[in-house]
């Protein structure tokens, strides 16, 4: 794999040679010979999920008086939702809670984080956040240009989100985004949930894809491009944070403008 100007680059797999050397050759060469169907993660992929939260966060933090129940601390009450989010999810996904559990159990710690032991609150917040959060709409850097750039090449772009189907819907159509995506593939509209190799299948068969000719794209390792892997799908891992995988998948970028080198 090497770097050119500006775009990455893999060796010629057919194996030609220039001046003694194997010749290089864009990766959207490649993709363009090879991939048709686009899968995309939503949740912290395109959709700003952290920037959102926290708007929607500062909200409550606000109309609900919570600095007068003892949150002295905006900034800290933020980095333990999102923590508590995070672990919520994992199990979520592996199975072991509930939708429901999830929703108020990531408010119900929060709260406890300030020694607040309000059921009450707990559920009253929980309900207004989902209420408030899909009405936001920040998105990545780059995502409805990248999403445009892809069209116009004739890809067909889809969604695989682990998101609630509601809650998802919403925020693709506040976000100006829905009109990019042919089918919109939820967690619960499949009954499965990533990393699990059903919630693939089940986009396959609803978009007529084959999977030589598709790719998955998101930025959670686990979820999206193990998963993916495993369900026997190339990958993108976007890779927003620089993290260090210690998987490799079929690419990685660091922002999606990127993905122009790919596709």
């Amino acid at each position: 794999m090497h770097k050119g100007t500006g775009a990455l680059y893999r060796e010629d797999r057919c194996g030609c040679t220039v001046f003694g050397t194997k010749q290089l050759w864009p990766f959207s060469y490649f993709a363009a010979m090879k991939y048709k169907h686009l899968f995309f993660d939503l949740d912290h992929t395109l959709w700003d999920f952290d920037a959102n939260a926290k708007l929607t966060l500062q909200d409550l933090y606000g109309t609900l008086k919570l600095e007068e129940r003892g949150i002295d601390d905006f900034n800290r009450f933020y980095r333990q939702y999102l923590e508590h989010n995070t672990r919520l999810w994992a199990r979520y996904r592996n199975g072991f809670i509930k939708q429901a559990e999830l929703r108020v159990k990531r408010m119900q710690l929060s709260l406890l984080d300030f020694k607040i032991g309000d059921e009450a609150l707990a559920q009253e917040m929980s309900r207004r956040f989902l209420e408030m959060l899909p009405t936001r709409n920040t998105l990545f850097p780059y995502a409805t240009e990248i999403l445009t750039y892809l069209t116009s090449k004739n890809y067909r772009l889809h969604l695989i989100t682990n998101g609630f189907e509601e809650v998802q819907h919403h925020k693709i159509r506040n976000s100006n985004i829905h009109h990019y995506f042919d089918q919109v593939v939820t967690s619960e509209g499949s009954n499965s949930l990533k990393p699990n190799k059903e919630i693939f299948d089940f986009a396959l068969a609803a978009t007529g894809a084959q999977k030589a000719e598709s790719i998955m794209l998101g930025d959670d390792l686990e979820a999206d491009i193990i998963g993916a892997a495993n369900a026997g799908l190339d990958q993108v891992y976007i890779n927003h944070v620089n993290k260090s995988p210690d998987f490799k998948p079929t690419y990685t970028v660091y922002a999606l403008k990127e993905l122009e080198a790919i596709f």
